[in-house]
């Protein structure tokens, strides 16, 4: 993929959730939300700081990461649904 980010802004893609319960109930798509969980694509190189130091993310691609339900921007690049969203978005990375 020909795309980076700018700044402290990060590049996720989602990651589908099981379509069933714990208990074996299949659940339908319209009755799906998005999930809250994405992998890291691609990062930007950092944010500038007041001293014009660059401090670089935390984050990196092929992180999994939790975020906030309405967190960051859906675009479509190559025909696929991504969020950009900046790194204080990210809750932090699954390990």
């Amino acid at each position: 993929m020909n795309f980076r980010p700018l700044h402290d802004r990060v590049l996720i893609r989602r990651v589908e959730e099981e379509g069933r319960t714990s208990g074996g109930i299949l659940i339908p798509d319209t009755a799906k939300e998005k999930p809250q969980q994405g992998e890291v694509v691609s990062v930007g190189p950092g944010a500038r700081g007041e001293d014009g130091t660059l401090h670089g993310l935390d984050v990196k691609p092929g992180d999994r990461v939790l975020f906030g339900k309405w967190s960051g921007t859906e675009v479509r690049l190559e025909g696929e649904e991504l969020l950009i969203m900046k790194e204080s978005d990210v809750m932090g990375v699954l390990e």
